[in-house]
């Protein structure tokens, strides 16, 4: 792939990623395994207050194709097919799920120094067209996305944004929800490795004239150990506790509460994913 601006999709990924990832508020259990062939499995449970689900998943790669198949509980089957340099510098994907099998699709992403695109199409017999694309280098970019549905004609989406990214810090603006929204976020590294970090955003609503503002972090105690937390403006306070049991093997433990209704059950979450 060629190195460019990356995809519309990775603009503010970052600092959204911090903000919420790994925040839990389920118990999770994931077991994965690898085989001689490189066919890799993984069986997943989840619990969420009386309710419990699973799945298992199976990965293969070969040579510039990607597998992924995963079946739950629920009977609902989906499949994933990823295949890379159909044309130089593209990635095509195709999803299909049973039985909800309207909602597959067709994705084509294409790569170019100093732009990315991407198209997908629905697999139905109306199916909604999402384009997307991104001008510019690594250290700054701009880009579009549009959303059509077929059936009525209309635009179901657009959006506009644009980045700045450094060695060791990445800001970005994105005005979304068709001009009704806008959101500014920046995060700064604080080692090389990344995992120290320092995160803001502020978000408003132009129909409410409401405002969110979320800052938050994350800090490496050690090689193994990491802690994050983050607070916004409405009282909403969480925090996470990452802790590497051995090589791949994670344990993580998080809650949230609302610092303005103590009164209010804080949100639990555990997870314990073990990897060979």
């Amino acid at each position: 792939m060629s190195k460019g601006p990356g995809l519309f999709s990775d603009i503010g990924k970052k600092a959204k990623d911090l903000l919420t990832r790994d925040y839990l508020s389920d118990h999770k259990l994931s077991v994965s395994s690898v085989t001689e062939s490189g066919l890799a499995l993984t069986t997943s449970t989840v619990k969420k207050g009386g309710y419990s689900s699973g799945d298992v998943a199976a990965q293969y790669m070969y040579k510039n194709t990607f597998l992924e198949v995963k079946v739950d509980t629920e009977s609902n089957i989906s499949a994933a097919v990823a295949i890379t340099d159909i044309v130089p510098s593209s990635k095509t994907i195709a999803t299909l799920k049973y039985p909800n099998y309207e909602s597959g699709k067709m994705e084509f992403q294409y790569f170019h120094p100093h732009a990315a695109l991407s198209a997908a199409v629905g697999l139905n017999q109306a199916p909604p067209i999402d384009l997307s694309v991104t001008l510019g280098t690594p250290t700054f970019a701009l880009g579009a996305e549009a959303g059509y549905e077929t059936t009525s004609g209309k635009l179901t989406k657009y959006t506009a944004a644009i980045t700045v990214t450094k060695p060791d810090s990445c800001a970005s603006m994105i005005l979304g929800d068709k001009g009704d929204t806008i959101k500014v976020s920046v995060i700064h590294y604080l080692d090389q490795s990344k995992r120290s970090a320092g995160v803001g955003e502020i978000a408003r609503k132009f129909s409410t004239n409401e405002n969110t503002l979320s800052v938050g972090g994350s800090y490496a105690i050690d090689n193994l150990s990491l802690v994050k937390v983050k607070l916004n403006n409405h009282g909403s306070l969480g925090a996470v506790l990452q802790h590497e049991l051995a090589r791949k093997s994670l344990v993580t433990i998080s809650s949230e509460f609302d610092t303005k209704a103590l009164d209010k059950t804080p949100k639990f979450g555990v997870c314990l994913a073990v990897k060979p």
